[in-house]
């Protein structure tokens, strides 16, 4: 499959720049999967769209304040540090994405606005650093100083933004509960309290699992040939009752609903791997890469966010409901004025 497949027109003007007034505000563009039938609905809606007997899955993983802003010592000159993750050895330090106006160097001091330091260890990649605190663990320096790590289709200013508090509010979800992601799920920044309250009370069973969204997740496919990408791995957890609430859902014939596409790749990963095609309980990692064609043996409904062209999420989300249908309700929500990506309105398809 080519990756010209996965594209489409989309005006600048209709990707979200903040979120809708109130979490469960925004428009839902309803789908079927067996059919490519539209309608238009409410986030809000979404109880009377789930089925009192439905196993609703959401991740729980929380996101970290990942990007850090600094100066170089020698220069001044503007830096942005993002934290990837933490390393094994130096203790304390982290892998980072660290962009500059010239090529940082090995030893090199970065200052924080309060004259903090980060030292760049060793380079590990094209951008890639190892970095550490002068004084004290990197963790302690960002939940300090760092910023919530917004994709690039958001702008924001550099420094202070008076939109920061909304966005530290706003860009994690109600149920997050485990420290470990740098990008949200952002189906389920939609689930206010109110409509988790709605849907609860309908009788419908929600849990939890964890998957931590990393950086590849939103990196560009860049090979004409989908066959020839090398999929990213993201770690993920499965509690023994999660799994096992699933495995009776499915035994009994009702649905699996996935918020998310982090929630079916960490579904789908741990049932690739599975002896029987079902989840088993525990920790994983997957490098899953689902494309028109691949079979799905959990999830059975889907809430999702619209999602970048020539991605790894739009060919996810084209797998599980067909692209042609896709792409339509793609050029239907463009004609209709929704908004797109992660702070942007929803599909339900089932």
């Amino acid at each position: 499959m080519r990756i010209d497949e996965l594209d489409y027109e989309l005006p600048e003007a209709l990707i979200a720049q903040e979120p809708p007034l109130e979490r469960d505000g925004a428009r839902l563009l309803s789908l079927g999967r067996s059919d490519g039938t539209i309608d238009h609905r409410e986030v809000a809606d979404l109880p009377e769209l789930l089925r009192p007997d439905d196993l609703l899955v959401v991740n729980q993983t929380r996101v970290l304040p990942a990007r850090l802003h600094a100066f170089r010592s020698d220069t001044g000159g503007r830096v942005e540090v993002f934290l990837l993750e933490p390393v094994v050895e130096p203790v304390g330090a982290w892998r980072a994405l660290v962009r500059s106006g010239g090529s940082p160097g090995e030893g090199e001091r970065l200052e924080l606005m309060n004259g903090e330091g980060l030292l760049l260890q060793r380079a590990e990649g094209k951008g890639v650093w190892v970095v550490a605190g002068e004084q004290e663990p990197v963790a302690d320096l960002m939940r300090r100083h760092g910023r919530m790590p917004l994709p690039p289709y958001i702008r924001r200013r550099p420094g202070r933004d008076d939109r920061d508090g909304m966005d530290r509010e706003r860009y994690q979800t109600r149920f997050a509960q485990t420290d470990g992601a740098v990008a949200a799920p952002t189906a389920g920044l939609h689930l206010s309290d109110a409509l988790l309250a709605a849907i609860d009370a309908q009788g419908v069973r929600r849990v939890a699992l964890t998957l931590h969204v990393g950086l590849g997740t939103f990196a560009p496919v860049r090979v004409e040939n989908l066959a020839d990408h090398v999929m990213h791995t993201e770690r993920y957890e499965i509690a023994p009752e999660v799994a096992a609430a699933i495995r009776e859902a499915k035994a009994a014939g009702r649905r699996v609903v996935a918020v998310g596409t982090t929630t079916v790749r960490a579904l789908e990963g741990a049932a690739a791997v599975s002896a029987d095609g079902l989840p088993e309980a525990g920790a994983g990692e997957t490098d899953l890469f689902l494309v028109p064609g691949a079979t799905f043996r959990v999830v059975d409904a889907l809430l999702t966010n619209f999602h970048l062209p020539r991605s790894t999420l739009i060919a996810l989300v084209g797998a599980f409901a067909g692209l042609e249908s896709v792409l339509n309700a793609y050029e239907v929500a463009v004609a209709e004025r929704y908004r797109f990506y992660s702070y942007g309105d929803a599909m339900w398809i089932a």
